[in-house]
C-alpha cells in the first residue's frame, strides 16, 4: 500500500526530536511510516512538519524501500530530505505493483483482515435490509454451493451479497445512545432469482461459520484500507471519548490490538487521527485533608483511527505504556 505525505510549508514549534534521531536511514522492507515517525519524533502524529518537499523526486509522497531520509537543518530548524535509493518511474502497466512496494502507515496484514470481516452498522441499516427466510429443503447452510431464500429489499441492479450476523451492541458509555451494531461477517451469496420474486433465492458462495435463518443480506461494497493518510492530531476537540469494545474480547488491550471508539465522523474524527489513551486517576485518601481525593488521569498510550463510521470508529492501538482496557478515555494527543 501507498503511502502519501501532506507537507507543511512551516515547522510546528511542538515539534521535538528524539535525543537518538538518526542523521540519516535507509527504509527497509517491513518498516511502516509511524515507527520511521517514531525514530524520529517524541510526537510521530507532527511527521508531516518535519517533512521536506522534493520536487526532484518523480512522486515525493511515496517512500519505498532503499529510500534515504536525511536529517538536515533549515533556517535552524530540522527537516527530512529524502534521495531515492532506486528508480521508481511507474508505467501505466507496473503503477499497482509499484504502488504496492511503497511502505504503509502501519501494519496492514491485521487491520486490512479485520476490516474484511467487520462493519459497524447503524440500526435503521440492520433492522431494515433484507434476510436470510429458509435454507434450500429446509436445510441449514454450511458450504460454498447451498442455496438459500431471502427477503426483504433488494436494490435492482445488485447482484453479490454479503451475508452478515448483527453481533455486539454498542452504546455511548455517557448518554447510553445507541451507535450501532457489530456486524459479523457469515460469507457471501449471488442472487438468482429476478427481482419480482417476493421470496429471493441465492447460491452461498463464500462462508466463514454456518448461515442461520434471519442472518441479513447486504449488497457487497469494495472495502481497501486506505493508506495514503497520514497521522494527525484530531481538528476538533474530543470531548468523552472512550474504547468501549476490543476485538477478540479479551480483558487486557496492547499494542497493535483492535478497538471500538464511542466517537465517529459526526465528533470530527477521520482516518489517521491519532489520540492519547488514559485511564482514570485512583481515588486515594488524603491523610492529612482526611478526605477523599482523585488523582489525575494517566496517559497510558497511542491511538490511530484507521475507520470512521458515523457514530463509533475503529482504531489500532500503536503505544500501551501499561495494559489497557475497555473504557479507558481517548482524547487529542
Amino acid at each position: 500500500m501507498a503511502v502519501s505525505l501532506l507537507f507543511s510549508g512551516w515547522l510546528s514549534a511542538a515539534v521535538q526530536l528524539n535525543d537518538d534521531a538518526p542523521k540519516t536511514y535507509t527504509v527497509k522492507k517491513g518498516d511502516t511510516l509511524w515507527g520511521i515517525s517514531e525514530m524520529y519524533l517524541k510526537q510521530p502524529w507532527l511527521w508531516p512538519d518535519l517533512w521536506e518537499a522534493n520536487p526532484q523526486i518523480d512522486n515525493p509522497n511515496l517512500i519505498y524501500p532503499g529510500d534515504q531520509l536525511n536529517l538536515v537543518w533549515v533556517d535552524g530548524e530540522p527537516r527530512l530530505r529524502m534521495s531515492r535509493g532506486r528508480d521508481v518511474r511507474l508505467s501505466p502497466n507496473m503503477r499497482v505493483t509499484e504502488l504496492d512496494r511503497a511502505i504503509p502507515i502501519i501494519p496492514l496484514d491485521e487491520s486490512g483482515a479485520f476490516l474484511l470481516r467487520h462493519r459497524i452498522l447503524p440500526p435503521d441499516v440492520i433492522n431494515e435490509s433484507a434476510y436470510v427466510v429458509a435454507g434450500a429443503q429446509g436445510h441449514l447452510i454450511s458450504a460454498p454451493g447451498d442455496r438459500i431464500f431471502g427477503r426483504g429489499p433488494f436494490p435492482e441492479s445488485e447482484r453479490a451479497y454479503g451475508i452478515y450476523r448483527a453481533g455486539d451492541t454498542y452504546r455511548d458509555p455517557i448518554t447510553n445512545e445507541l451507535l450501532g451494531y457489530q456486524a459479523q461477517d457469515i460469507g457471501n451469496a449471488q442472487l438468482l432469482s429476478g427481482s419480482r420474486e417476493e421470496v429471493k433465492e441465492l447460491e452461498v458462495t463464500r462462508v466463514t461459520e454456518e448461515v442461520r435463518i434471519t442472518d441479513r443480506l447486504l449488497p457487497m461494497e469494495e472495502r481497501i484500507l486506505d493508506s495514503s493518510f497520514h497521522p494527525r492530531a484530531p481538528a476538533t476537540d474530543i470531548e468523552d471519548g472512550f474504547m468501549i469494545a476490543v476485538d477478540g474480547g479479551v480483558s487486557q488491550i496492547g499494542t497493535m490490538d483492535i478497538v471500538v471508539l464511542n466517537k465517529g465522523r459526526r465528533d470530527g474524527l477521520e482516518i489517521g487521527n491519532v489520540l492519547a489513551i488514559y485511564q482514570a486517576g485512583e481515588l486515594v485518601l488524603d491523610e492529612v485533608a482526611r478526605d477523599n481525593v482523585q488523582l489525575p488521569d494517566v496517559r497510558a498510550g497511542l491511538a490511530m483511527v484507521f475507520e470512521s463510521f458515523e457514530k463509533a470508529s475503529y482504531a489500532i492501538v500503536l503505544k500501551a505504556n501499561r495494559p489497557l482496557k475497555i473504557l479507558d478515555k481517548v482524547k487529542n494527543p
